[in-house]
């Protein structure tokens, strides 16, 4: 649920505006629930009119997924590359909101300046199309901003990390490096989105039934993994679920998605011999409206799993949602149907976009920040982060909460409780 604000020279520039799932509205109470929930706007909405951009790292639905929502009461540009401007109009056109907003596109690695900021994109990698950082440069000061991110030396989708982009960060004097927190407490490196695709081909090309993988459907690079086993093991590649549908098509429409890949018709899944077909299904969190969970309810028109079938969650398990997660699997499992999780295997069926602590402490020796904000992540994943800065030399770490506000220049401290940080319940 990612929504930043760089204030400098009486002006906002916000990073970011996601969404949050099944959490409650407030830390205090497990009544006020919503399905979908965003950071709430009322601080820089009350000013709109000293916000001069915002601006999309990438797609995810935690970085993009409350902007339709929310842009009316902003009514600021909107600056993202073609992809995250094709996932955004695709919102726009669903939602029937903010048909007016400006939608401003940057390549990758290009370049705008936004009132009193100039703000330099970085390539880097992650698991979605066309995941950018942010250099965010003003006259008190350079912030690097890496949203989310991972090094990454073989990618399915993009081009591997080049450690020497980062580098030359160092040379310019970076202020503060505003770094993702979410693997902090893991240590050493992530893994490479092609070992994930060797671990999935190693356990989905001898298998013998039908074989059905959740995952997050945003990882093009995952889905493209999984098309090409199909190839490889003489299955058909079907899709299933609206968002999985509707983020391929953007890939296709961006020029992202092979067209040696092929996708069979859905319908034709259910009259398929069992070792001909490879679904990929959303649901990998065990949301209630998803294809999994209809797959495990017997409840989806167009395939019944049988016994001995295979359910593969080549997903991370997000914290909160163990209980959805486990009710699904039980009902799967009572089905017979196989279930192979990460803490089932070796094999790395899944692999995190995010850095672990080996590669947070070498982007901070290649950027070389006076300060080290970390940022995404729970209070635990940021003191992490805060001390792999500060052995890699970064003098300085700030850590807060939502709402404080972090000066960097001239004198550097936290105001904690600047402002409001509470969640508005967002209807889609």
């Amino acid at each position: 649920m990612n929504l930043n604000l760089y204030g400098h020279d009486g002006q906002w520039l916000m990073v970011d505006c996601g969404v949050t799932f099944y959490n409650p509205l407030q830390p205090t109470t497990q009544t006020l629930t919503a399905e979908v929930q965003a950071a709430d706007p009322a601080f820089i909405s009350q000013q709109r009119e000293r916000l001069c951009a915002i601006i999309i790292t990438h797609a995810h639905e935690d970085h993009i997924g409350a902007l339709p929502y929310l842009w009316p009461r902003l009514q600021a540009p909107v600056y993202c590359t073609p992809f995250a401007a094709e996932i955004l109009r695709r919102k726009i056109a669903h939602s029937g909101l903010s048909a007016d907003m400006p939608i401003i596109e940057i390549p990758p690695g290009g370049t705008c300046q936004c009132g009193p900021f100039v703000v330099n994109w970085l390539n880097i990698t992650h698991s979605i199309p066309e995941p950018q950082a942010l250099l965010i440069t003003t006259a008190a000061g350079k912030v690097f901003h890496t949203a989310d991110w991972k090094m990454d030396a073989a990618p399915i989708l993009g081009r591997a990390f080049k450690p020497q982009v980062f580098k030359r960060l160092a040379k310019q004097g970076i202020t503060a490096m505003v770094c993702d927190s979410t693997n902090a407490l893991k240590s050493g490196f992530s893994l490479s989105e092609t070992a994930c695709y060797q671990a999935l081909l190693t356990v989905i090309q001898p298998f013998k039934r039908r074989v059905v993988v959740t995952g997050f459907s945003s990882n093009i690079g995952r889905l493209i993994s999984l098309g090409r086993i199909a190839k490889q093991s003489g299955r058909y590649l079907a899709l299933f679920g609206r968002a999985m549908e509707n983020m391929v098509g953007a890939a296709r429409q961006c020029g992202f998605w092979p067209e040696d890949i092929p996708l069979i018709a859905n319908e034709h899944v259910g009259f398929l011999p069992p070792e001909e077909v490879l679904v990929v299904a959303t649901g990998s969190q065990g949301e209630p409206k998803a294809a999994l969970t209809k797959l495990a309810e017997d409840r989806h028109r167009q395939l019944l799993l049988e016994p001995d079938d295979l359910v593969i969650f080549s997903a991370m398990l997000i914290p909160g949602n163990e209980m959805l997660i486990s009710r699904m699997v039980d009902k799967l499992k009572a089905k017979k149907v196989q279930v192979l999780q990460q803490a089932d295997t070796l094999l790395p069926i899944h692999v995190s976009g995010h850095p672990n602590q080996g590669e947070l402490d070498l982007l901070y020796r290649y950027v070389q920040p006076e300060i080290a904000v970390p940022v995404h992540g729970e209070a635990a994943h940021m003191q992490a982060n805060a001390q792999v800065a500060k052995l890699a030399g970064v003098r300085q770490q700030l850590l807060g909460q939502n709402g404080d506000l972090f000066i960097l220049a001239p004198q550097r401290r936290c105001v904690a409780g600047f402002a409001h940080a509470g969640r508005v319940a967002i209807n889609n």
